[in-house]
């Protein structure tokens, strides 16, 4: 390469990085008239969409309707669009309800696991994609009256449709995925013996989502439609999807051998998975300084991943190196983020890990792998002591077991996770307010231009292309929200879901506040920030001088409407970014969307049934999973924060010399992003910008007291994929990327599903121990406390 070549390359990664829109690198820009390495002539170009594969490269990239457009999109995404295609129909139905159900269940499940991989959408995307062009051989053509009505369908309205397929992953998307309710409900079914009626249960877990939904209005003005912001996610499957639609099409070279590669890359990674998630532990964690010194407990906690500090322990198991609990996937995250996570990785477990262990970081020396309260001798707290049968704070258990305490580490988890969502707001306010208001300022020139969609507000060529679509009117957000309102109301109204009701009014009032600030920052680096600790500070400091409503179960239900508020939302922003990539009506991925929670609640439910019925012990630590699976981490950290903020109170808690450091938090949270702020105006070159407080902040937030390996695994080939090979194989990494990402999601959780139906649904099956299965210890860290 030459050095201007790579002068070019850098300054396009720098482009990338930010998220802005960049010049297409020199390496991968093809004029018209340029000839083949051996000299040849391009044979003369026929319709785009059978004889090219990337459409940017029959425009003029000066056309303003293409330069507006960022690189890794235009170098995608279609920029020609066929308005007959057919989207709802019978196949559309049918194949939504065959992907629903099971992803529906295995999400569920996933929210009990301590790490996972979601149920993947890709693996939706490719298997529907078969079914669709099956369907469309096999089914008859035949129209089927409606029933009491003048309207037919037909079985079988022609060739398997792209809008079609998008509209069943959308769905699939939407309602194959867990649910922040089913936190609430299993712990008052494991600790307190509460079981909530299911159809209770069901109709608050769908109100929820719904919520989130009809939130999404609030933003998708601003971040919807602005070609600045990619979405990478979305991205990714649109890639997918173009292949997909190429294939069918009319397939040429490069289309087929992705797919092949997807079919090779997904098939052994769902044997690979058999290894560490069942026959060879191990090499889900190679910690490799217990090998040298097995029965030594300083070098078992340094090199340990599950249950020390993960110090240059390596990871062969997606689970452990996707783990999207962290919220920075390895194909999908500009390399910048996943420094940056690495980095508060580093802090968190390799600095104040050991500063703890043995420097009296804390000065409480007790539990500080466990996110469980503790004693003031390291017992197990008894939490559920702390509440009378009337769900008060019982004042002579609290005399008679002392104060509650947390370990360190959970603590700073804590403290961190304060400061990421000041730092949020205090971020966008330094880096992201121009763009908003500028997006706010189109906003409002729609509202003043009546009959005009806001497709009309933007130039590029894909509003310019989604204009020939009616948009989504405004009532029917307002009436999905109606709908949820009026059912959660009634709930908390008659004391089923554990809340006054007037909290409700003030959770959908901050749910309301995140969703344009922290949407901006998954929409620029596709990163989505946990905001779980900071509602449940909030609701108990509003509950603490209650004399009822004290159940710490409260904390939990709250918030999940909160954070469900914002974590919906960003998933409808990001499937009808899909859709606006893939010129699919928006009425019809509206309600593709809310069809898929519809269908998917329900699943949620009976798989939260199955959990809590089956591994019950496991959960509520009574029995400890030897591969740190089944720990109810996540359980257990709602019930200690429910517990130390709903029955102690913030008040008297913060009182407390253990917890006197954490209100810092929102002044180090908003501080922060000042300080790389000033510092980025003084040293512009430096790329401060970069450095986002936010992800830090996040990341260090993250309790690794159960996993801590993975990370290093991460961070390695994060460099290799979005570092050196976006650098310096772009032409590679275009191509492949987005496909490797879906092979490799797709691939563990096939293999997920497989291990459930081959050794855990009908009867347990255990895999029996051997030297890659030790029954004493996986890792063969035998001296690990």
């Amino acid at each position: 390469m030459s050095p201007s070549d790579a002068s070019a390359a850098a300054e396009t990664e720098a482009k990338f990085t930010s998220a802005l829109p960049a010049d297409e690198p020199p390496v991968n820009r093809r004029p018209l008239s340029s000839q083949d390495n051996d000299g040849s002539h391009h044979k003369e170009k026929l319709p785009v969409e059978e004889s090219v594969e990337v459409d940017v490269d029959l425009e003029n990239e000066n056309d303003p309707e293409i330069s507006q457009i960022p690189l890794e999109v235009r170098r995608v995404v279609s920029l020609h669009d066929d308005t007959t295609l057919p989207t709802l129909t019978f196949r559309y139905f049918l194949l939504s309800v065959i992907f629903v159900i099971p992803g529906a269940f295995l999400s569920a499940m996933n929210s009990f696991r301590t790490t996972y991989a979601p149920y993947s959408v890709f693996f939706v995307q490719i298997a529907s994609n078969y079914f669709g062009l099956w369907l469309a051989r096999v089914l008859p053509s035949r129209q089927v009256r409606i029933p009491f009505t003048n309207q037919s369908f037909s079985l079988n309205p022609g060739p398997w449709s792209v809008k079609e397929h998008v509209l069943i992953t959308v769905t699939a998307a939407s309602g194959a995925t867990g649910n922040l309710a089913l936190t609430p409900i299993a712990l008052g079914d494991l600790y307190f013996n509460t079981r909530v009626h299911p159809a209770a249960a069901i109709f608050f877990m769908w109100s929820i989502d719904a919520i989130g939904y009809a939130f999404a209005a609030i933003a998708r003005q601003v971040l919807l439609y602005e070609p600045a912001y990619p979405w990478f996610q979305a991205l990714c499957q649109t890639a997918l999807f173009e292949t997909q639609s190429k294939q069918n099409k009319n397939p040429t070279p490069t289309a087929r051998k992705q797919m092949r590669v997807f079919w090779l890359v997904l098939l052994g990674i769902t044997l690979w998975q058999f290894l560490p998630e069942y026959v060879f532990p191990m090499t889900s964690s190679l910690a490799f300084l217990c090998w040298v010194a097995p029965h030594n407990p300083v070098a078992n906690f340094i090199g340990s991943g599950l249950g020390g500090m993960g110090f240059l322990n390596l990871s062969f198991d997606w689970a452990n190196i996707s783990n999207y609990l962290a919220g920075v996937p390895l194909f999908l995250s500009p390399w910048w983020s996943q420094v940056v996570l690495f980095a508060s990785f580093v802090m968190s477990c390799w600095v104040l890990l050991p500063a703890a262990k043995w420097g009296g970081l804390g000065n409480y020396p007790h539990c500080l792998m466990t996110n469980r309260a503790c004693t003031a001798d390291g017992g197990r707290y008894p939490v559920t002591d702390l509440v009378t049968p009337q769900n008060t704070f019982n004042q002579t258990a609290y005399e008679e077991n002392g104060p509650l305490y947390l370990g360190v580490h959970y603590l700073w988890s804590i403290f961190f996770d304060y400061a990421s969502y000041v730092s949020a707001y205090s971020w966008i306010a330094f880096f992201g307010a121009g763009q908003i208001k500028e997006a706010f300022q189109k906003f409002r020139a729609r509202r003043k231009n009546k009959g005009q969609g806001i497709n009309h507000q933007y130039t590029d060529r894909l509003n310019v292309l989604m204009r020939s679509y009616p948009e989504v009117p405004l009532w029917w957000y307002v009436a999905l929200f109606l709908a949820a309102f009026v059912a959660i109301m009634t709930m908390v109204g008659l004391d089923i879901m554990f809340i006054p009701w007037w909290t409700f009014l003030v959770a959908l009032a901050t749910g309301a506040a995140v969703v344009v600030p922290l949407g901006w920052l998954y929409a620029l680096s596709n990163y989505q920030l946990p905001i779980g600790t900071f509602n449940e500070l909030l609701y108990g400091t509003m509950v603490q001088n209650l004399k009822t409503n004290r159940s710490p179960i409260g904390a939990s239900v709250y918030g999940s409407i909160a954070g469900d508020a914002w974590y919906r939302a960003q998933y409808m922003l990001q499937d009808q970014k899909i859709g606006h990539y893939m010129h699919v009506p928006q009425r019809a991925v509206f309600f593709s969307q809310v069809f898929g929670i519809t269908m998917g609640v329900p699943i949620n439910y009976a798989a939260m049934r199955w959990i809590v019925d089956t591994k019950r012990d496991y959960l509520t630590g009574s029995v400890v999973d030897a591969a740190h699976i089944w720990t109810g981490q996540s359980l257990a950290g709602s019930l200690t924060m429910g517990v130390q903020y709903v029955l102690l109170g913030p008040t008297r808690l913060f009182q407390q010399e253990q917890f006197r450091p954490l209100p810092y938090a929102f002044l180090v949270g908003a501080g922060a992003p000042a300080l790389i702020y000033l510092l980025h105006r003084l040293f512009p070159r430096a790329k401060f910008n970069l450095w986002n407080t936010t992800i830090f902040f996040s990341g260090a937030s993250i309790f690794y007291g159960n996993v801590s390996t993975g990370y290093f695994s991460r961070f390695i080939g994060g460099f290799v994929v979005m570092y050196w090979a976006y650098r310096y194989r772009y032409q590679l990494w275009a191509k492949y990327n987005f496909i490797l990402a879906a092979a490799f999601d797709a691939g563990f959780n096939l293999n997920m599903l497989l291990i459930f139906l081959c050794f855990g649904s009908a009867r347990v099956i255990g895999m029996p121990n051997w030297w890659g299965n030790d029954a004493g210890n996986v890792e063969k860290c035998y001296a690990l406390e």
